[in-house]
């Protein structure tokens, strides 16, 4: 009988257990239920909040009028809409170009850069009452885009261009001025980087008002062209067109700095371009030697045109004697001669025994740091045409 009444409880409590999973487990009709439910609250809310925010606004403004008496609806309460500032610096001037690394950067003038306000709205200068601090920094040069001159101040700080990691700053000398009466000038910066490591291979220089210093005042910012930097160290090798006559001989075409023919001619005593076309003059052939046969005559003939195309000078060098005065120009070609008392220059040289005329270039060759030395053409003569041969 136990055995019977433990069975008969088994089958009870089995009973209830289904029972109970049943009811906990949803049907559809009832989950369906739950959805509808949730959707109407959802949408309730949703209808109901615009219009507990219109309650709360009049509310608001109802108590504001009753506090501040001349409230109104277009009171300076309400925000509006910042209107873009019809202020901003220029530079006066473009830049000189090229720009090299550890060069002074200035105008196209050659003078420092200016900057200076603009009215937009009237396209004229103006002027702010106080000084303003300026902060002159470096940009990417494809900011802004070509087709746009507008930008926010956000856009202009996000592109500017800072010094490459383990670098010196960008941007060294005068990196913060001072404007006074709307104009200000940016006497000393240089560049320490070139600017082949950014994606446009471009570098802008560019001005901004301090932050803060110009409190309810907006001035724009103010921006050069887009440029290249290179670096300096090709300009140390650069080749001069045309050269100065006091350039070192190793600006010339096909004579390297450092080079063979470089160190051929510093241990001859020919330095510069002045010293190089005076040998050519006085002495064709002994230039040549000294160069050596790794100078073709192709190789000559591009150094040597190079050479004569230089940078005329004024200056007169003149040899006395006895019975002669002989005038030259700064490469050792005889220009003018008093002999005997008589007055040649140009075609009447030419008449001259050539020995005669050649022995009076010598002299002075040799004795050059001796003559005398006058500035300005000859009254009556001008110089010979530069890099022509003597026309003795």
């Amino acid at each position: 009988m136990s055995g019977k009444r433990f069975a008969e409880e088994s089958d009870s409590n089995q009973y209830w257990e289904n029972e109970r999973r049943r009811r906990a487990r949803p049907s559809l009709a009832s989950a369906i239920g739950e959805v509808v439910k949730v959707n109407f609250v959802q949408n309730f809310c949703t209808a109901l909040e615009p219009m507990l925010r219109r309650v709360v606004n009049e509310e608001v403004e109802n108590g504001l009028r009753r506090s501040i008496p001349s409230y109104s609806r277009s009171s300076s309460w309400r925000i509006k809409a910042v209107e873009p500032s019809t202020m901003q610096l220029k530079f006066r001037k473009n830049l000189t170009l090229p720009i090299f690394t550890g060069t002074k950067i200035l105008d196209e003038d050659g003078n420092p850069l200016e900057l200076y306000i603009v009215d937009l709205s009237h396209n004229q200068e103006s002027t702010v009452s106080c000084a303003l601090k300026l902060q002159i920094v470096v940009l990417d040069g494809d900011f802004p885009s070509a087709d746009s001159n507008k930008w926010t101040s956000d856009e202009f700080e996000k592109n500017i261009v800072k010094e490459r990691r383990g670098k010196r700053p960008l941007l060294a000398g005068d990196v913060s001025v001072t404007m006074r009466d709307g104009v200000s000038l940016v006497e000393n910066i240089e560049l320490t980087d070139n600017s082949s490591w950014i994606r446009s291979r471009k570098f802008r220089i560019a001005a901004r008002v301090v932050h803060g210093a110009t409190p309810g005042l907006v001035i724009r910012e103010a921006m050069t062209e887009a440029f290249v930097v290179k670096d300096h160290r090709g300009e140390l090798y650069k080749k001069h067109h045309p050269p100065m006559l006091e350039d070192e001989v190793w600006r010339l075409e096909k004579i390297g700095k450092d080079g063979a023919f470089h160190k051929k001619l510093a241990a001859n005593n020919i330095k510069t371009v002045q010293e190089f076309l005076k040998l050519s003059v006085v002495n064709e052939p002994k230039l040549r030697k000294i160069l050596g046969l790794g100078m073709s005559d192709k190789m000559w003939e591009v150094t040597i045109n190079h050479a004569r195309t230089f940078v005329v000078t004024s200056k007169i060098y003149i040899l006395r004697g006895p019975n002669n005065t002989i005038f030259l120009n700064p490469i050792c070609q005889v220009i003018k001669a008093v002999i005997n008392g008589e007055n040649l220059s140009g075609k009447d040289l030419s008449r001259v025994n050539k020995s005669y005329i050649q022995k009076f270039v010598e002299e002075a060759y040799q004795n050059w740091n001796s003559l005398e030395v006058v500035d300005g053409p000859l009254c009556d003569t001008p110089l010979l045409t530069q890099g022509t041969k003597p026309s003795y």
